[in-house]
């Protein structure tokens, strides 16, 4: 009962804030400040799904009660039925009802409405790491399609046999870096490689980062300081690339607030055929670069207070295998295995996905006053 009313008293609370904010989001002057607005925005949207859980709980107590006292003082036979069997609908429904709410009530990452910048490289193994490096890179792009997200790649250096030593890309969308915050890491293949002649089993590796986009408004940058060249870029785009010198590169001496010292930050944009632009999204990569970084600390904290490690991703740990031979895919974080790996590469991630937030929210739920 205790862990009842807790419940009910942080809903309440919630049910003045989004009164506040309906009231907030009509205010022109609120209107007028769109960082704002959007933010508020958000927020009521969130608090409007949490506040049609609360009726539905409220309804589900109130059954419950009504049921109980018509079974206390009802001597009708046939009513007495009924109210046997509405409470039993209720008293199963309740609960689920509460862990929804726990759930919808645990602390969100704010960061997991961002869209995000990713980068796989290839690891240890040589040609059959950048392979796998492209096999990774098609699951994700065949994911996003799923999702309706747009993705647009941001530079590439091919592997010799295919695949790719690295590959950078953006994804926008809805709650991208919520979902897609748990890719980060090591992940690991096991298979016969095309180019292996003995037909012997490898094990290779590629490193994928997931990193959350940062807003204008959250880095600060002097772009005057900003060391700007230009070249002709090389690979796929047709004949203008080798013509016109659309590709970018900035230099920019930034310091890092976790060592105290200054370091250049060089930056390389080659994904359109149009310089601006290229500027634009090189500007976008250093923003995003500068934001990680100063917020490593808080990534570090958050980790260290995870028994897991779905929530941070980890980028130096091993967080997945894939084995060809047996068909499995396994998760090492949370010890989840899916023997369809087939449609896992063809971008079936999102059931592996949910288990992932499924025990980052356990462990919140352990970490919170719920």
């Amino acid at each position: 009962m205790a862990d009842r009313n807790n419940i009910l008293d942080k809903l309440n609370g919630l049910e003045s804030r989004y009164e506040e904010i309906s009231t907030l989001i009509t205010d022109p002057n609120v209107i007028a400040n769109q960082d704002r607005f959007i933010k508020l925005t958000k927020e009521y949207k969130e608090l409007g799904d949490i506040m049609d859980a609360r009726k539905r709980y409220l309804s589900c107590m109130n059954s419950i009660k009504e049921a109980k006292d018509l079974l206390a003082n009802e001597s009708d036979a046939e009513i007495k039925e009924l109210a046997r069997e509405e409470l039993s609908i209720n008293e199963n429904l309740l609960p689920q009802i509460e862990n929804e709410i726990k759930q919808a009530l645990v602390p969100k990452d704010p960061e997991d409405g961002k869209n995000i910048q990713m980068e796989i490289r290839a690891g240890t193994g040589g040609d059959e790491a950048a392979l796998f490096a492209g096999d990774l890179f098609n699951m994700y792009k065949k994911f996003c399609d799923s999702k309706k997200w747009n993705l647009s790649i941001i530079s590439v250096s091919e592997g010799a046999v295919g695949g790719f030593k690295e590959i950078d890309f953006a994804v926008s969308g809805e709650n991208v870096y919520g979902i897609m915050k748990y890719e980060s890491g090591v992940h690991r293949v096991q298979r016969v490689p095309a180019t292996e002649t003995q037909g012997r089993m490898h094990t290779s590796a590629a490193t994928v980062a997931v990193l959350p986009e940062a807003d204008k408004f959250e880095v600060n940058i002097n772009e005057g300081e900003i060391k700007w060249d230009t070249f002709r870029s090389s690979g796929a785009g047709g004949q203008n690339v080798n013509k016109v010198e659309s590709g970018v590169r900035l230099r920019y001496m930034w310091k890092n607030p976790n060592t105290g010292e200054e370091e250049e930050i060089l930056i390389e944009c080659t994904e359109t055929r149009d310089q601006p632009k290229n500027k634009e999204r090189a500007l976008a990569r250093l923003r995003t670069f500068i934001y990680d970084k100063e917020h490593q600390k808080y990534m570090d904290d958050i980790a260290n207070k995870r028994k897991t490690l779905v929530s941070t991703g980890d980028r130096s740990a091993k967080i997945r295998t894939y084995n060809y031979p047996q068909g499995r895919v396994t998760d090492h974080r949370i010890g989840y295995t899916t023997h369809d790996l087939q449609g896992f590469m063809n971008g079936n991630i999102q059931e592996m996905i949910d288990a992932l937030t499924v025990a980052e929210n356990a462990e919140r739920m352990k970490e919170s006053e719920l």
